[in-house]
Protein backbone atom coordinates (compact mmCIF):
# COMPACT_ATOMS: atom_id res chain seq x y z
CA UNK A 1 0.00 0.00 0.00
CA UNK A 2 1.01 3.49 -0.58
CA UNK A 3 2.09 6.33 1.94
CA UNK A 4 -0.33 9.03 2.37
CA UNK A 5 2.20 11.37 1.10
CA UNK A 6 2.17 8.88 -1.94
CA UNK A 7 -1.15 9.08 -2.48
CA UNK A 8 -1.69 12.79 -2.12
CA UNK A 9 0.80 13.12 -4.93
CA UNK A 10 -0.85 10.83 -7.15
CA UNK A 11 -4.20 12.71 -6.62
CA UNK A 12 -2.65 15.79 -7.71
CA UNK A 13 -2.19 14.53 -10.77
CA UNK A 14 -6.01 13.39 -11.63
CA UNK A 15 -6.46 17.04 -10.38
CA UNK A 16 -3.97 18.29 -12.56
CA UNK A 17 -5.44 16.38 -15.39
CA UNK A 18 -9.44 17.36 -14.84
CA UNK A 19 -8.02 20.90 -15.05
CA UNK A 20 -7.07 20.35 -18.88
CA UNK A 21 -10.09 18.98 -20.04
CA UNK A 22 -11.34 21.35 -22.14
CA UNK A 23 -14.96 21.58 -23.77
CA UNK A 24 -16.02 21.24 -27.18
CA UNK A 25 -14.46 24.28 -29.68
CA UNK A 26 -17.29 25.92 -31.46
CA UNK A 27 -15.82 24.57 -34.95
CA UNK A 28 -16.13 20.86 -33.20
CA UNK A 29 -19.86 21.88 -32.50
CA UNK A 30 -20.03 23.08 -36.38
CA UNK A 31 -18.95 20.11 -37.67
CA UNK A 32 -21.44 17.98 -36.02
CA UNK A 33 -23.98 19.35 -39.09
CA UNK A 34 -23.00 17.34 -41.52
CA UNK A 35 -23.81 14.26 -39.39
CA UNK A 36 -27.35 15.61 -38.47
CA UNK A 37 -27.70 16.05 -42.38
CA UNK A 38 -26.37 12.35 -42.42
CA UNK A 39 -29.82 10.90 -40.42
CA UNK A 40 -31.97 13.08 -42.89
CA UNK A 41 -30.83 10.83 -45.67
CA UNK A 42 -30.28 7.53 -44.02
CA UNK A 43 -32.79 4.64 -44.78
CA UNK A 44 -35.90 4.33 -42.16
CA UNK A 45 -34.87 0.65 -41.54
CA UNK A 46 -31.79 1.61 -39.74
CA UNK A 47 -33.17 4.20 -37.57
CA UNK A 48 -35.61 1.39 -36.35
CA UNK A 49 -32.68 -1.14 -35.99
CA UNK A 50 -30.22 1.70 -34.29
CA UNK A 51 -33.60 2.84 -31.98
CA UNK A 52 -33.79 -0.99 -30.90
CA UNK A 53 -30.10 -1.40 -30.21
CA UNK A 54 -30.43 2.02 -28.12
CA UNK A 55 -33.25 0.25 -26.07
CA UNK A 56 -31.05 -2.66 -25.29
CA UNK A 57 -28.29 -0.48 -24.09
CA UNK A 58 -30.88 1.31 -22.04
CA UNK A 59 -31.68 -1.87 -19.82
CA UNK A 60 -27.98 -2.23 -19.07
CA UNK A 61 -28.30 0.79 -16.64
CA UNK A 62 -31.39 -1.36 -14.91
CA UNK A 63 -30.17 -4.52 -14.70
CA UNK A 64 -26.95 -4.92 -16.84
CA UNK A 65 -28.53 -6.83 -19.63
CA UNK A 66 -26.25 -8.15 -22.65
CA UNK A 67 -23.98 -5.70 -22.19
CA UNK A 68 -23.08 -6.99 -18.46
CA UNK A 69 -19.29 -8.23 -19.30
CA UNK A 70 -18.56 -11.36 -17.26
CA UNK A 71 -16.64 -10.25 -14.24
CA UNK A 72 -15.40 -13.67 -13.84
CA UNK A 73 -13.74 -13.93 -17.21
CA UNK A 74 -12.28 -10.39 -16.42
CA UNK A 75 -10.89 -11.48 -12.87
CA UNK A 76 -9.31 -14.39 -14.56
CA UNK A 77 -7.76 -12.29 -17.37
CA UNK A 78 -6.52 -10.07 -14.35
CA UNK A 79 -5.05 -13.27 -12.87
CA UNK A 80 -3.16 -13.96 -15.70
CA UNK A 81 -1.68 -10.82 -16.20
CA UNK A 82 -0.52 -10.33 -12.98
CA UNK A 83 0.82 -13.77 -12.76
CA UNK A 84 -1.51 -14.73 -9.77
CA UNK A 85 -3.87 -17.01 -9.12
CA UNK A 86 -8.04 -16.66 -8.82
CA UNK A 87 -8.03 -13.33 -7.53
CA UNK A 88 -11.14 -11.75 -6.40
CA UNK A 89 -12.15 -8.32 -6.43
CA UNK A 90 -11.14 -8.11 -2.39
CA UNK A 91 -7.26 -9.24 -4.01
CA UNK A 92 -7.19 -6.57 -6.30
CA UNK A 93 -8.81 -4.11 -4.17
CA UNK A 94 -5.03 -4.49 -2.05
CA UNK A 95 -2.97 -4.12 -4.94
CA UNK A 96 -0.98 -0.86 -5.46
CA UNK A 97 -2.00 1.88 -7.61
CA UNK A 98 0.80 1.53 -9.98
CA UNK A 99 -0.52 -2.31 -10.39
CA UNK A 100 -4.14 -1.49 -10.57
CA UNK A 101 -2.97 1.34 -13.49
CA UNK A 102 -1.19 -1.38 -15.59
CA UNK A 103 -3.98 -3.72 -15.11
CA UNK A 104 -6.40 -1.56 -16.96
CA UNK A 105 -4.27 0.16 -19.55
CA UNK A 106 -3.80 -3.56 -20.63
CA UNK A 107 -7.56 -3.71 -20.99
CA UNK A 108 -7.48 -0.58 -22.51
CA UNK A 109 -5.18 -1.56 -24.82
CA UNK A 110 -7.11 -4.78 -26.22
CA UNK A 111 -10.02 -3.19 -26.57
CA UNK A 112 -8.73 -0.93 -28.81
CA UNK A 113 -7.61 -3.80 -31.09
CA UNK A 114 -11.17 -4.59 -30.78
CA UNK A 115 -12.77 -1.83 -32.02
CA UNK A 116 -10.19 -1.02 -34.23
CA UNK A 117 -10.66 -4.28 -36.29
CA UNK A 118 -14.72 -3.12 -36.22
CA UNK A 119 -13.82 0.02 -37.71
CA UNK A 120 -11.97 -1.24 -40.39
CA UNK A 121 -14.47 -4.09 -41.05
CA UNK A 122 -17.44 -1.72 -41.23
CA UNK A 123 -15.67 0.92 -43.07
CA UNK A 124 -15.65 -1.30 -46.00
CA UNK A 125 -19.57 -0.98 -46.95
CA UNK A 126 -19.84 2.81 -46.26
CA UNK A 127 -23.48 4.45 -44.86
CA UNK A 128 -24.98 0.93 -44.18
CA UNK A 129 -22.76 -0.72 -41.94
CA UNK A 130 -21.99 2.60 -40.68
CA UNK A 131 -25.19 2.88 -38.67
CA UNK A 132 -24.22 -0.40 -37.46
CA UNK A 133 -20.92 0.42 -35.66
CA UNK A 134 -21.88 3.29 -33.68
CA UNK A 135 -24.24 1.26 -31.04
CA UNK A 136 -21.67 -1.55 -31.48
CA UNK A 137 -18.49 0.71 -30.17
CA UNK A 138 -21.08 1.94 -27.81
CA UNK A 139 -21.16 -1.38 -26.25
CA UNK A 140 -17.67 -1.67 -26.66
CA UNK A 141 -17.40 1.09 -24.79
CA UNK A 142 -19.47 -0.40 -21.93
CA UNK A 143 -17.21 -3.41 -21.73
CA UNK A 144 -14.15 -1.30 -21.43
CA UNK A 145 -15.40 0.60 -18.66
CA UNK A 146 -16.68 -2.53 -16.50
CA UNK A 147 -13.00 -3.84 -17.06
CA UNK A 148 -11.66 -0.68 -15.51
CA UNK A 149 -13.82 -1.05 -12.88
CA UNK A 150 -12.72 -3.70 -12.14
CA UNK A 151 -8.87 -3.07 -12.26
CA UNK A 152 -9.68 -0.86 -9.35
CA UNK A 153 -11.48 -3.13 -7.68
CA UNK A 154 -14.99 -2.48 -8.51
CA UNK A 155 -17.94 -4.40 -9.27
CA UNK A 156 -19.49 -3.68 -12.45
CA UNK A 157 -22.95 -5.79 -11.78
CA UNK A 158 -23.90 -3.24 -9.17
CA UNK A 159 -26.39 -0.28 -10.55
CA UNK A 160 -24.18 2.17 -8.79
CA UNK A 161 -21.20 1.42 -11.13
CA UNK A 162 -23.59 0.91 -14.03
CA UNK A 163 -24.37 4.63 -13.72
CA UNK A 164 -20.96 5.69 -12.40
CA UNK A 165 -20.24 4.45 -16.03
CA UNK A 166 -22.83 6.15 -17.67
CA UNK A 167 -21.74 9.82 -15.84
CA UNK A 168 -18.03 8.43 -17.86
CA UNK A 169 -19.51 8.77 -21.17
CA UNK A 170 -21.48 12.00 -20.07
CA UNK A 171 -18.34 13.59 -18.95
CA UNK A 172 -16.79 12.52 -22.35
CA UNK A 173 -19.29 14.26 -24.59
CA UNK A 174 -19.55 17.17 -22.19
CA UNK A 175 -18.59 21.11 -22.33
CA UNK A 176 -16.60 22.17 -19.89
CA UNK A 177 -19.35 23.21 -17.79
CA UNK A 178 -20.93 20.11 -17.79
CA UNK A 179 -17.25 18.33 -17.06
CA UNK A 180 -16.89 20.30 -13.67
CA UNK A 181 -20.58 19.48 -13.33
CA UNK A 182 -19.76 15.79 -13.27
CA UNK A 183 -16.59 16.11 -11.36
CA UNK A 184 -18.40 17.84 -8.32
CA UNK A 185 -21.17 15.30 -8.38
CA UNK A 186 -18.87 12.12 -8.53
CA UNK A 187 -16.73 13.78 -6.37
CA UNK A 188 -19.73 14.20 -3.46
CA UNK A 189 -20.59 10.81 -4.32
CA UNK A 190 -24.18 11.65 -5.96
CA UNK A 191 -23.72 8.65 -7.82
CA UNK A 192 -28.10 8.33 -8.26
CA UNK A 193 -29.17 4.62 -8.73
CA UNK A 194 -32.66 5.00 -10.20
CA UNK A 195 -34.50 4.10 -12.99
CA UNK A 196 -34.46 8.16 -13.77
CA UNK A 197 -30.93 7.53 -15.35
CA UNK A 198 -32.46 5.73 -18.11
CA UNK A 199 -33.78 8.75 -20.05
CA UNK A 200 -30.08 9.83 -19.19
CA UNK A 201 -28.69 7.24 -21.13
CA UNK A 202 -30.84 8.03 -24.39
CA UNK A 203 -29.36 11.53 -23.89
CA UNK A 204 -25.65 10.30 -23.75
CA UNK A 205 -26.10 8.17 -26.71
CA UNK A 206 -27.14 11.13 -29.02
CA UNK A 207 -24.53 13.32 -27.47
CA UNK A 208 -22.20 10.16 -27.98
CA UNK A 209 -23.13 9.59 -31.49
CA UNK A 210 -23.12 13.34 -32.98
CA UNK A 211 -19.72 13.87 -31.00
CA UNK A 212 -18.58 11.05 -33.48
CA UNK A 213 -20.79 12.13 -36.43
CA UNK A 214 -18.37 14.65 -38.41
CA UNK A 215 -15.12 12.11 -37.69
CA UNK A 216 -16.70 9.00 -38.97
CA UNK A 217 -17.81 10.73 -41.96
CA UNK A 218 -15.18 9.87 -43.93
CA UNK A 219 -15.93 6.13 -43.27
CA UNK A 220 -18.66 6.38 -45.02
CA UNK A 221 -16.45 6.04 -48.47
CA UNK A 222 -16.82 2.59 -48.95
CA UNK A 223 -12.80 0.65 -48.94
CA UNK A 224 -11.31 4.46 -48.55
CA UNK A 225 -13.55 3.81 -44.69
CA UNK A 226 -11.43 1.35 -43.59
CA UNK A 227 -8.72 3.49 -42.82
CA UNK A 228 -10.64 5.71 -41.07
CA UNK A 229 -13.11 3.80 -39.31
CA UNK A 230 -10.33 2.07 -37.96
CA UNK A 231 -8.75 5.31 -36.56
CA UNK A 232 -11.97 6.91 -35.27
CA UNK A 233 -12.92 3.62 -33.57
CA UNK A 234 -9.28 2.82 -31.71
CA UNK A 235 -9.02 6.84 -30.73
CA UNK A 236 -13.15 6.65 -29.17
CA UNK A 237 -12.37 3.62 -26.88
CA UNK A 238 -8.87 5.14 -25.97
CA UNK A 239 -10.82 8.23 -24.38
CA UNK A 240 -13.11 6.67 -22.71
CA UNK A 241 -10.68 4.11 -20.72
CA UNK A 242 -8.44 7.26 -20.12
CA UNK A 243 -11.75 8.72 -18.96
CA UNK A 244 -12.49 5.62 -16.72
CA UNK A 245 -9.05 5.11 -15.54
CA UNK A 246 -8.83 8.26 -14.20
CA UNK A 247 -12.32 9.10 -12.46
CA UNK A 248 -11.65 5.16 -10.84
CA UNK A 249 -8.35 5.76 -9.67
CA UNK A 250 -9.52 9.27 -8.03
CA UNK A 251 -12.02 7.39 -6.52
CA UNK A 252 -9.97 4.33 -5.19
CA UNK A 253 -6.97 7.02 -3.89
CA UNK A 254 -9.72 9.06 -1.91
CA UNK A 255 -10.80 6.05 -0.49
CA UNK A 256 -7.89 4.90 0.55
CA UNK A 257 -7.02 8.56 1.99
CA UNK A 258 -10.26 8.14 4.16
CA UNK A 259 -8.93 5.12 5.27
CA UNK A 260 -5.21 6.23 6.41
CA UNK A 261 -7.01 9.30 7.93
CA UNK A 262 -9.37 6.82 10.07
CA UNK A 263 -6.97 4.84 11.00
CA UNK A 264 -4.84 7.75 12.35
CA UNK A 265 -7.64 9.23 14.19
CA UNK A 266 -8.73 5.73 16.09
Amino acid sequence: METTEQLAKELKKIEKWEKSQKGLFFWEKLLRLPFAALDKVTPRFIHEKIEKLLDEVAKYIDNGGQYLANTSATLEKASKRLKEKDLTLTDIQQLSIQEMDELANAFVEARQKNAKIQGATTGIGGIFTLAIDVPFVLGLTLKTLQEVAVSYGYDPTKQEERVFMVKCMQFLSSDIVGKRAILEELSEGKREQSLSQLQGWREVFTTYRDNWGWKKLFQMIPIAGMIFGAYVNKQAIGDIGEIGTMLYRKRRILERLEQEKNLQES
